[in-house]
């Protein structure tokens, strides 16, 4: 397998353990960091934009792309097709930049079996009680759905020691000083070390 100069990191948590607002806070605080934008079938919500919520193609597209082993993952939700392309993920690797792909444990699953280098992370709420609460403060979602997400949940959780690290999302400032510490040691890998710095090694053994 090709070794990257940046490192691919999978990202996952029941919702409403606070996934997002990590990950944005990361965005924000490290200008080395990207977060992968998935292709998707489904029509653009207003305020949405073609390549910073969602690349938006259509079925036919998408279809080509599944036959020309494009995607590192891809499912099929109700309609609609979503899916994370090789390229962009690869094009953004080889820039040195680290990415975040945001996505389930199954897709977890796909991404390790095509590049086993990606460094796993799972979310995880202080209890099951402030996940329920985090749910309802949202205000977006109506009981049956929140029923529905808190019942999902605890299978995603289940899934948890399939990643190589494990943050409990209760005081959020901890949280995100422990995501950070993630990202930075990783940089240091020997293998990542050994490509980006190959002429200064060289030098130093010579």
């Amino acid at each position: 397998m090709t070794q990257h100069k940046g490192n691919l990191f999978i990202l996952s948590a029941p919702s409403g353990a606070g996934k997002s607002s990590l990950y944005k806070a990361l965005l924000e605080a490290d200008s080395n960091v990207r977060i992968s934008v998935s292709h998707t079938t489904r029509a653009p919500r207003t305020g949405e934009q073609h390549g910073r919520e969602y690349f938006f193609i259509d079925s036919s597209s998408f279809l080509d792309m599944i036959a020309e082993d494009a995607f590192f993952e891809h499912a099929q939700v109700f309609d609609n097709y979503y899916g994370t392309s090789k390229k962009a993920i690869f094009d953004m690797l080889d820039q040195g930049l680290d990415v975040i792909l945001e996505i389930d444990w199954q897709g977890a699953r796909q991404v390790r079996a095509l590049y086993p280098d990606a460094i796993g992370i799972f979310i995880l709420p202080p209890s099951m009680k402030a996940l329920e609460a985090r749910l309802i403060g949202r205000g977006t979602d109506a009981e049956d759905v929140i029923a529905r997400r808190m019942a999902k949940a605890v299978n995603e959780i289940s899934h948890y020691d399939e990643y190589e690290y494990v943050i409990i999302n209760d005081d959020f400032e901890v949280a995100f000083e422990q995501l950070q510490a993630i990202f930075v040691a990783m940089r240091t890998r020997t293998p990542l070390i050994r490509e980006i710095h190959s002429d200064l090694i060289n030098d130093l053994l010579s």
